[in-house]
């Protein structure tokens, strides 16, 4: 997928709450993508990892699951961008980074694809907790 690095982050606004933010479309490229790129980690239906509380010999801890029966819900839509871009060093993790592997709009359908798996409580909170305001 070739895309431009300049389309503005899609955020959800106040109007939007509490609707999912992405497309059918978004969701198929983003399961693709993290089957390609993340499931070796995270599982193929993102929830891989369960004694993800717990750190290795290293003291490294393992990927958490995705799929809303962690943490990664807090987390604004800036911050999983972040996340992916940059890796999971600047949170503690050891995830590596995917800027140069992925335009933001994949980043933006691999969170898209994950979101889709929330149980609809949880993307409602996730979603409060995110709208910005109008004002």
């Amino acid at each position: 997928m070739v895309a431009s690095e300049n389309v503005p982050p899609v955020v959800p606004s106040a109007g939007d709450c509490p609707a999912r933010w992405y497309s059918d479309e978004q969701v198929a490229e983003g399961k693709r993508l993290f089957t390609a790129l993340c499931a070796e980690c995270h599982g193929k239906d993102a929830a891989a990892t369960p004694d993800w509380r717990r750190p290795d010999a290293n003291g490294n801890y393992p990927p958490p699951p995705l799929n809303g029966s962690a943490h990664t819900w807090h987390h604004s839509l800036e911050v999983l961008r972040e996340t992916i871009q940059n890796g999971g060093a600047p949170l503690g993790g050891v995830m590596p980074g995917f800027a140069d592997r992925l335009s933001m709009q994949e980043i933006d359908a691999v969170i898209a694809w994950i979101q889709s798996l929330w149980p609809e409580e949880v993307y409602r909170v996730w979603s409060r907790m995110n709208c910005k305001s109008d004002e």
